[in-house]
């Protein structure tokens, strides 16, 4: 029989064993905590003690091609709000946590902040939103004011007792010398979005609140504008305030672009498009206010000048824009003034085609510069049920083909269209693309649309719906070798094919970069020309059509606008029929016609007749990249 003792003797034995293993436990996750994990340890205890906080770097800043600044940057006085304040810091701990009966009530909101808001113009809950914005680096003070002005600066440096998480720091922000100009070519910057925090590459090193190019050349060279971020490390005590700076490494700034454009000629361009603008007015087109002109070089293909009416005010982005200026920029009634029109408005060419159309018909032999037609006014080659006017309806009677191209006869070109069409190959179409119609240029700036060279299987395609509607029928490429029906090119694309005619057929790539400076001021980096198309045109046929150009500024639908110029232009109007509204205007041209270095294209949306609107305007630009005098003249060419 087992005694009580013997009994406890083998309960603590049992005991002792269980201590022993526990004991043995603790001492091997000890080891394991000191030996094996003890850097893993110290590390998270480091990453406790100091936090790493980024330091931006300033944007390089972008010159025109004679280094004349188009974007600088300046020091702005911007007001902060620091999340490290112990008042500010028990807000936001509370906001963060999970329990939202917590969350801070209005009340306490425009306690800690309601008098440095009115101070700043600003409402309590703009202010709490940019200091509650989790999604950034916690150490970072919350700007919510740039250019804060000074006598406001002072009143805060006063009260600083008052105002113990309000800080006002020198920021460089972006300046711009010459105000709008050039506007849609540069861009603007702002805070970078979730969703290009995203796609954005992790080696750059992006965080939400950085700012970033949006648009313009100031998206297109972010990479190289943005400069590489510096970073400080600060020892934090208990609570997560700051105690004092570690170790820091300064930022490099961005590097500088030189960019293509031309300052005079952009002023001149940005005024010519609101002169024609007004002129339509006066020629009672009182819906004109919009429009774009593209002035490129013949043998590079550098955009000289580049405009887009209505414009805006790039400075209304810094430090954010507020939601009713936003509004104002994008709502319907506003005509779109962020809308880079150039590369992003697609339009129907008119007869501005008509030089791709003319060079087609004389390449596959369907025409030639004698060859003659009889324009009565109406055309009914497809069928008297079918009739089609020519926009002198009173006929130009016989007439050759370049004295078609002159007069901008409509008859001519439907005999060529109506050709093109019964030889079933499309080659209309065929010769558009190898002009580099139909596609994006691959100019150097975001946002640039393909436009449309219609065909059969496009057309097809289209109507999927609506089979009554996919045949390809003659009326589609008569209208279209005249610039209408479906196709569709931009501004951008028109400067480039005219830049091509002058350039012996071959189409140079647009582009507004010209070179990317190093540190010392240096290029390290230039822009080298691009050959994009390159058909193989007949010389002889590009002869035609360039003394056909000529004619047209010199005796035919675009000599009121050149008249008296002092240089000789080849060039064509064009006034496109848009469904509900008024007629815009065109005109694209090269110049001097002797030995082309610029090509220009202008179209007003809305604007009436090109050669009595569009023209002028293309004068006016044509003389400040020549050197000529700007004159502002009037036309009354009412040619379509």
């Amino acid at each position: 029989m087992i005694t009580f003792r013997e009994e406890l003797k083998s309960r603590f034995a049992a005991l002792g064993i269980t201590v022993l293993v526990l004991l043995a436990a603790l001492l091997v996750r000890l080891w394991t905590m000191q030996v094996l994990a003890g850097e893993s340890f110290a590390a998270q205890a480091e990453n406790n003690r100091v936090r790493e906080l980024s330091v931006s770097a300033p944007r390089g800043s972008i010159y025109d091609r004679d280094g004349r600044p188009l974007v600088t940057n300046r020091a702005a006085l911007a007001v902060s709000i620091d999340p490290a304040d112990a008042e500010v810091r028990s807000l936001l701990v509370r906001h963060q946590s999970s329990s939202k009966d917590d969350d801070p009530t209005r009340k306490e909101i425009q306690e800690a902040f309601g008098e440095v808001a009115t101070m700043l113009g600003m409402s309590t809950q703009e202010v709490w939103e940019k200091v509650s914005d989790t999604r950034v680096e916690a150490l970072r003070p919350r700007v919510i004011a740039i250019d804060v002005p000074i006598d406001t600066v002072s009143q805060l440096a006063e009260r600083q007792t008052e105002f113990p998480s309000v800080r006002v720091d020198e920021i460089p922000v972006r300046e711009y010398p010459n105000g709008e100009l050039a506007a849609h070519v540069l861009g603007y910057t702002g805070e970078i979005s979730e969703e290009g925090l995203a796609q954005a590459d992790p080696l750059r090193g992006y965080e939400l609140g950085d700012i970033v190019g949006k648009t313009g050349v100031e998206a297109q060279y972010e990479s190289v504008l943005q400069g590489d971020k510096g970073w400080r490390l600060i020892e934090v005590n208990a609570s997560g305030a700051p105690q004092r700076v570690v170790k820091e490494q300064a930022a490099v700034p961005g590097r500088d672009i030189v960019l293509t454009l031309d300052l005079e000629v952009q002023q001149v361009a940005e005024q010519a498009l609101a002169d024609a603008i007004d002129e339509a007015h006066r020629q009672d087109y009182p819906k004109a206010a919009a429009g774009a002109a593209v002035v490129l070089d013949v043998k590079t293909g550098g955009v000289v000048a580049m405009a887009s009416a209505p414009t805006f005010d790039p400075t209304q982005f810094l430090g954010g824009i507020s939601q009713a200026e936003w509004d104002a920029l994008t709502s319907e009634g506003s005509e779109y003034p962020l809308h880079n029109r150039a590369v992003m408005g697609a339009y129907p060419a008119a007869s501005t085609f008509k030089a791709v159309s003319g060079l087609a018909g004389l390449e596959y032999g369907i025409t030639y510069e004698n060859k003659t037609y009889y324009c009565a006014g109406k055309w009914t080659e497809m069928g008297e049920q079918w009739p089609k006017w020519c926009w002198k309806r009173s006929g130009h009677g016989t007439i050759s083909f370049r004295t078609g191209v002159e007069e901008s006869c409509d008859t001519v070109f439907y005999e060529i269209g109506y050709e093109f069409y019964k030889r079933r190959q499309e080659e209309l179409q065929a010769f558009s693309r190898s002009m580099g119609l139909g596609a994006k240029t691959g100019i150097d700036l975001p946002g640039e649309v393909s436009g449309r060279i219609p065909d059969a299987a496009w057309k097809e395609e289209f109507n999927r719906d609506y089979p009554e509607y996919q045949m390809w029928l003659p009326g589609d490429t008569v209208n279209m070798v005249i610039g209408q029906g479906d196709m569709l090119v931009t501004p951008l694309q028109m400067a480039a094919v005219y830049a091509a005619i002058g350039n012996d057929g071959v189409t140079m790539q647009p582009h507004v970069l010209a070179s990317v400076m190093d540190s010392e001021g240096g290029t390290a980096r230039a822009f080298e020309p691009v050959v994009i198309a390159d058909p193989g045109i007949d010389p002889a046929n590009l002869a035609v059509m360039h003394r056909a150009l000529v004619d047209v500024t010199e005796e035919g639908t675009g000599a009121g606008a050149f008249r008296g110029f002092g240089a000789t232009v080849a060039g064509k109007t064009g006034t496109a029929e848009v469904y509900g509204k008024d007629d815009y205007a065109w005109f694209c041209a090269y110049a001097p016609a002797e030995d082309p270095q610029y090509a220009v294209a202008i179209v007003i949306e809305q604007g009436g007749h090109g050669g009595s609107t569009a023209g002028p305007a293309a004068r006016q630009i044509l003389a400040a990249a020549l050197d000529l005098p700007v004159e502002r003249v009037h036309a009354t060419d009412q040619s379509r």
